[in-house]
């Protein structure tokens, strides 16, 4: 079994937007009520153990809320910023301050249900899962009706089983990151959809069955950079 990496160019993707500040771009942005309302559905069917979320109150304005990010002309919800917050320490400190960022990464964790509520949000360009613990169900099928998304980030939050294939709908979708995860996908022909794709990792993603990974990924026109280790890929491929 090899592990393969494929960078096709120096990787200088728009991933500025993520790095934003919630609280300058948001201080003097309202809250849409069908908005503010769509977030309280989402965030009541997650699993919160460490309080995250304690910002995300009725009748409180969401744009500052925790992780959320408001287009400062509109107001309209553009991103959602949830990774479980890591904090790593270096590798030569104490064993008691390792222990202590394990039990507290793992109560950080954001867990559950994902509500499709956040279909409500209908100027979501940016959505950030990273890190969580999802761990049982599949990818939201109805990701896949997110049409405004530019950058999806789900790795490493313990999803397990199919890739649903309605996310070949997201034509403008330009970064897409579903690494670390127990995925077992059939085909990668919705990747063909992605016609704005430049990003795309699977890592760790069983393509034993994806025999059509190859033609795919090399065919497509705007992919950058690629990642597929630890794919359950074929001795002989390069």
């Amino acid at each position: 079994m090899k592990s393969v990496t494929i960078t096709l160019f120096p990787f200088l993707f728009v991933i500025l937007a993520i790095c934003f500040s919630f609280c300058d771009a948001n201080s003097n942005v309202l809250c849409f009520e069908s908005e503010r309302k769509a977030l309280l559905k989402f965030k009541n069917d997650l699993v919160d153990p460490s309080n995250r979320l304690s910002s995300w109150v009725e009748g409180g304005g969401c744009c500052k809320w925790l992780g959320v990010v408001c287009h400062n002309s509109t107001g309209h919800i553009n991103q959602l910023h949830l990774a479980a917050p890591l904090s790593v320490p270096h590798f030569d400190a104490p064993v008691a301050e390792w222990e202590a960022y394990h039990r507290s990464k793992n109560n950080s964790l954001l867990g559950g249900k994902i509500n499709p509520s956040l279909l409500e949000l209908k100027h979501l360009s940016s959505l950030d899962l990273s890190n969580n613990n999802f761990s049982g169900i599949q990818i939201p099928k109805f990701f896949g009706l997110l049409e405004s998304l530019s950058y999806l980030n789900l790795s490493q939050a313990r999803f397990q089983g199919a890739i649903p294939h309605n996310l070949g709908n997201l034509s403008k979708l330009q970064y897409l990151d579903l690494g670390g995860n127990d995925l077992k996908p059939k085909s990668l022909q919705w990747v063909s959809g992605l016609s704005s794709l430049q990003y795309l990792d699977l890592s760790h993603a069983d393509l034993s069955k994806a025999t059509d990974w190859l033609q795919v990924t090399f065919q497509h026109p705007s992919l950058l950079e690629l990642h597929l280790s630890a794919c359950s890929l074929e001795d002989d491929v390069e």
